[in-house]
């Protein structure tokens, strides 16, 4: 894994929620979701369950999936699900919104989903796609 190539690092001038309630929209019109919308704010998370966070703690991890890619991509092997849950982080540091998302290079998807070279292709489109998305909202 290489960190430089990797971890995708942005910042937006949009407060997290207007990023978070963006990126659903862009996500939407591309014809992914956010499969836990309801779960993504931590803060109200980890409360619900029982753990202490501070007023001012705003983590969103936003669960990204295209269904309609997905589904077939899984039934024809499962061992890709290690790869699908795509997370894109949403967070405020410093007055600053960031984002954080973390792919993989088809060298590491290669490593650990055996005798499928499709798939790293594949999966490489949706990070690329994903990193779009993000870049289209910031």
């Amino acid at each position: 894994m290489n960190r430089n190539e990797d971890l995708y690092c942005v910042e937006s001038e949009k407060s997290v929620a207007q990023f978070v309630a963006d990126f659903a929209e862009v996500v939407k019109k591309n014809d992914f979701v956010v499969n836990n919308y309801d779960t993504m704010n931590m803060k109200e998370t980890f409360r619900a369950h029982g753990g202490t966070v501070p007023d001012e703690f705003d983590l969103h991890m936003m669960q990204v999936c295209k269904p309609t890619k997905a589904d077939g991509s899984l039934t024809m092997n499962p061992e890709r699900a290690i790869f699908m849950p795509k997370f894109v982080m949403v967070f405020s540091k410093d007055g600053k919104t960031q984002v954080r998302y973390l792919s993989y290079s088809a060298d590491d998807i290669a490593a650990f989903v055996l005798d499928d070279p499709k798939f790293s292709e594949s999966v490489g489109q949706t990070f690329v796609k994903i990193r779009s998305m993000i870049d289209e909202v910031k």
